[in-house]
């Protein structure tokens, strides 16, 4: 394993549409549209209740890897770390801060109005509205 966390993020991203694909049958294509998709997938999920921890620990890890690989994508963004929280991955995109992590907790823990796909499309508002 790179010492990247980018490269690092991205190949956990990877392993997400894999999973995805084969656990679920859906494809995710690194589009915006597609964290539809992933909401649908993190429906799914919840459908039997709240996740057991270390099941819980792994799609957040997959869902926020490819939610915040998303916006690297999308939105020209790169990975770093978060100032004040060491050790936790945010995306920088045109000096907006996004936290694919905190959102993939709060869409897996079932938080109501919570979707990756909205977070998502809503960047460009924030981008546009950051000094």
């Amino acid at each position: 394993m790179t010492t990247d966390p980018a490269v690092n993020l991205r190949n956990v991203a990877t392993e997400c549409v894999g999973l995805v694909a084969t656990r679920f049958g859906r494809e995710l294509d690194w589009s915006v549209p597609s964290l539809d998709e992933l909401d649908a997938v993190c429906a799914e999920l919840r459908s039997e209740g709240p996740l057991a921890e270390q099941r819980f620990d792994l799609w957040w890890k997959l869902i926020g890897a490819y939610t915040g690989e998303v916006l690297v994508r999308a939105y020209g963004g790169e990975w770093t770390t978060h100032e004040e929280t060491p050790g936790a991955f945010v995306v920088k995109v045109n000096g907006a801060t996004a936290f694919p992590f905190g959102i993939a907790e709060r869409v897996l823990s079932g938080e109501p109005f919570k979707s990756l796909a909205s977070f998502g499309r809503a960047l460009p508002a924030i981008i546009h509205r950051t000094p």
